[in-house]
């Protein structure tokens, strides 16, 4: 156990702190007395606008009302804003989806036309092909054949005039599918720079819609100003 020493308590050091206390709160107390602010006197005057206060309490209700109605114009100007952006947005995704269509449609086509040519190409080759082979069976013919026709000759103009036709009229239709394919391709971009055009009028239209609301709440924010000034007359 560590040992402590029992100190006896100076009652006469503790009365002359108590009495020091007490005299310093009486000082206190007294300069508080006599500092303490007098009455205040002022000029009776008359405060605020011309409006009484039945005007005024009509005034702060009619300013709330404008709050909230700007309040509701706003938050519906915002949705619409919104809805018209999203409905921008998803014509955008059709036109983008109606344009990737077309192009898909126009190499579909292209490949057809292709197709087309390939399969005209092949055939052609053979029907020269088998009518060559025809005209090797023919006998030669010399001039007197040739003065007097005989059935061989007519067999091998049949065909030589047969294979000019065949070649006009695979010319004539890859000139139509061409033709065809050509005037598609001028439509379609006919149609995309109306789409195009037509896209950008719309944007134009709704920032200039927007522009307005703007304007017409500062309107409005404006004139509720001034008409809540003393001496406003509208």
């Amino acid at each position: 156990v560590s040992p402590y020493v029992l100190v006896t308590p100076n009652e006469t050091r503790r009365k002359q702190l108590q009495q020091i206390a007490k005299k310093e709160l009486d000082d206190l107390e007294r300069w508080k007395k006599e500092h303490r602010p007098g009455p205040i006197m002022l000029v009776p005057q008359r405060l605020g606008g011309k409006a009484t206060q039945a005007q005024a309490r009509q005034n702060q209700q009619m300013m709330l009302m404008q709050s909230k109605y700007q309040k509701k114009h706003k938050r519906e100007e915002y949705v619409k804003a919104k809805k018209a952006a999203e409905e921008a947005e998803i014509l955008k995704k059709k036109a983008i989806q109606r344009e990737k269509a077309e192009r898909l449609e126009v190499k579909k086509k292209q490949q057809e036309i292709q197709r087309r040519e390939m399969f005209l190409e092949d055939q052609y080759y053979k029907t020269n092909e088998l009518l060559n082979r025809l005209d090797v069976g023919l006998p030669k013919s010399d001039s007197c054949q040739i003065a007097n026709p005989g059935p061989e000759s007519t067999a091998w103009t049949r065909s030589h005039a047969y294979r000019q036709a065949l070649q006009e009229d695979e010319n004539r239709r890859l000139e139509e599918m061409k033709q065809e394919q050509r005037r598609k391709g001028e439509l379609m971009e006919f149609k995309q720079k109306q789409e195009e055009e037509a896209r950008t009028r719309a944007h134009q239209n709704e920032q200039r819609r927007v522009n307005n609301a703007f304007l017409d709440r500062l309107q409005e924010k404006t004139q509720a100003n001034n008409s809540n000034r003393p001496g406003y007359t509208g």
